[in-house]
């Protein structure tokens, strides 16, 4: 058993859903999409949580250019594969109650993309990697394009360019750290041993990082990411913010740093200022400036959307630290800010479909009417601004300890974000809930079917990971470990032994 099943049931399931008239389509896309869910619990139940790469396959693809097609999972890939399989369902089933033309399309791109994130977060091969990046933006074009909203051709094409452009940098790097590579080949492990100047590091350092930048998004790389995420469909939004901006922090995890570790503490090819202190501090710039613009926002899925950039940018702050708390904290909360922000959108998709709005001033006392969908909200909310006991409580806990360890006002800094996302978070649920109903809330009805079902889920899996996140860290703790023991680690003084 290898992850290629992973990566393959949801190409046939793709290719199966195509051929299908559009009622149907949904039905089978969901039952894909929980048929691979339940293939990563059988891994899940057959993994061993230590260090090791597991499930492996290693095939030759292209001989002659010394490609593989080799894949394989250890504790951080799996929390990466867990995220993708666990939130596809999820988001499919969000779409129930949509009624969209050409549907079968719609539903095999997102089966499409599945296969594509699995490739980028299992993929050890660096060609293989490159194409499962690729693969992913071409169906999530196409979703938000066919299916968005008002001037989604423009924000699309937008979003589209920014993305692509940022992967010619990291090709570039990719193609010549296979120059380097005495084998000739783009396998990881070489990658991880090559011995590169502290120059040629910086400068491999900056083209993986601007791909990854614009991904994630960091500031000053952001602004396709609020345009995109308003305008997108429901479940394209949810795709994005879930799971593919989480590319972007694997990237740097997996492939930006143990590659090009000296290179984070060179300096800039044009100044004399190291990326450490670039990163840091577009990092803290980027939560705090997103934090103020959320409380700007009367848009109920654009205040979602920059909240999104404020959580993002602790996390890559996080990994950024070089420490172990702060990478577990980041692994952690890449899983719990996933299911979050797909709770969220959900929540707005609801309000949009029964009211025609996301305008936040326009609603109010809908808790009166829907008293079931007002405690999801809330406990949603919660989740999203890090209370005690919610799944966001231990990953943010730990990010801000990796934070510290870097500088005490970094740490001070970035922990605005909890401060400022419980004020603009906690202040849109009361105008959102609270107060009288008006002439259009009024007509809110309960969450019912296939609703009820989806934010039952995410409010278990909030409270759950909260009370008892040890299985997660459990998961990706030995993987971290030996990143941070590596040989390249301990000479230049980074990480924790």
């Amino acid at each position: 058993m290898t992850v290629s099943i992973l990566i393959f049931l949801p190409i046939v399931a793709a290719l199966a859903v195509l051929i299908l008239k559009n009622e149907v389509a949904k039905y089978v896309a969901l039952f894909f999409a929980v048929a691979e869910l339940a293939v990563t619990a059988l891994f899940l139940t057959k993994f061993v949580p230590d260090a090791t790469v597991q499930f492996a396959i290693d095939v030759t693809w292209i001989f002659k250019f010394g490609i593989y097609f080799s894949a394989g999972i250890d504790g951080i890939s799996m929390v990466m594969v867990l995220l993708t399989t666990l939130l596809v369902p999820l988001i499919i089933l969000t779409t129930y109650q949509h009624t969209y033309k050409n549907a079968s399309a719609f539903y095999a791109l997102i089966l499409f993309m599945q296969a594509a994130l699995i490739v980028v977060f299992t993929a050890l091969d660096g060609f293989l990697f490159y194409v499962g990046w690729e693969a992913a933006l071409i169906p999530i074009y196409f979703i938000c394009a066919l299916w968005g909203g008002e001037n989604r051709i423009r924000i699309t094409l937008k979003f589209f360019i920014y993305t692509f452009a940022g992967s010619l940098f990291m090709l570039v790097a990719i193609i010549y750290l296979y120059l380097q590579n005495p084998a000739k080949t783009y396998d990881l492990m070489q990658f991880y041993t090559l011995h590169l100047s502290p120059g040629q590091q910086s400068w491999v350092f900056f083209a993986f990082f601007m791909a990854f930048a614009i991904k994630i998004p960091l500031f000053p790389f952001h602004t396709w990411q609020p345009d995109t995420y308003t305008t997108a469909p429901s479940a394209g939004s949810m795709m994005l913010a879930g799971i593919m901006l989480k590319m972007g922090l694997y990237g740097v995890l997996r492939w930006l740093i143990p590659i090009a570790p000296v290179g984070y503490l060179s300096s800039l090819p044009f100044c004399n200022v190291s990326w450490e202190n670039v990163v840091v501090i577009i990092a803290v710039i980027g939560i705090i400036y997103a934090s103020i613009i959320a409380f700007t926002q009367n848009n109920g899925k654009r205040l979602t959307a920059y909240s999104s950039i404020a959580h993002v940018g602790l996390i890559a702050l996080g990994i950024f630290s070089i420490t172990r708390e702060g990478m577990q904290g980041a692994l952690l909360q890449m899983l719990n800010h996933g299911i979050n922000i797909v709770g969220l959108f959900f929540i707005w998709d609801i309000i949009s479909r029964r009211l025609n709005t996301n305008d936040i001033n326009q609603l109010g006392g809908i808790a009166k009417v829907a008293p079931q969908f007002a405690t999801a909200f809330l406990i949603i909310v919660l989740g999203t601004v890090a209370l005690p006991l919610t799944n966001g409580f231990i990953g943010e806990f730990l990010l801000l300890n990796g934070a510290y360890q870097i500088n005490l006002w970094i740490a001070a800094l970035a922990g605005l974000t909890i401060i400022f996302g419980a004020v603009y978070m906690l202040r849109m649920y009361k105008n959102v809930m609270q107060g009288e109903t008006n002439t259009l809330t009024a007509t809110f009805t309960e969450i019912a079917g296939s609703e009820k079902l989806v934010l039952a889920i995410i409010c278990i899996l909030i409270i759950g990971i909260g009370v008892y996140p040890q299985p997660i860290l459990h998961l990706s703790e030995a993987a971290v470990n030996k990143l941070l023991t590596s040989e390249t680690y301990r000479m230049l003084g980074l990480g924790t032994p």
